[in-house]
């Protein structure tokens, strides 16, 4: 089980703050996730390919292929804004 201290220094260098409140529950948390890890690291694994897909996924994106260009007047017409042939955005400091 992660105690109190561990889950701090842990939070410490994720960067990240556990609210006091929070610091059981998630130290317990942490500890069930751990425990899942240690039995997943328990299996004979020698010969399973790793995945990054639970199912085979093939040619699951279409090839890229150039085709022509849509015509500037199309793309620009939803634009808010334009200006020199091209789409206007304002100024960061305008946001200041």
């Amino acid at each position: 089980m992660i105690d109190r201290e561990e889950l701090l220094h842990v939070a410490l260098l994720a960067r990240l703050q556990v609210p006091e409140d929070e610091v059981e529950a998630t130290a317990a948390q942490l500890s069930t996730i751990l425990d899942h890890v240690a039995r997943i690291d328990e299996l004979d694994l020698e010969g399973v390919e790793p995945t990054a897909h639970v199912v085979e996924i093939d040619d699951a994106l279409r090839p890229d292929e150039p085709k022509e260009p849509l015509p500037r007047e199309t793309v620009l017409q939803p634009a808010p804004a334009t200006q020199d042939d091209g789409f206007l955005v304002p100024s960061p400091q305008a946001h200041a």
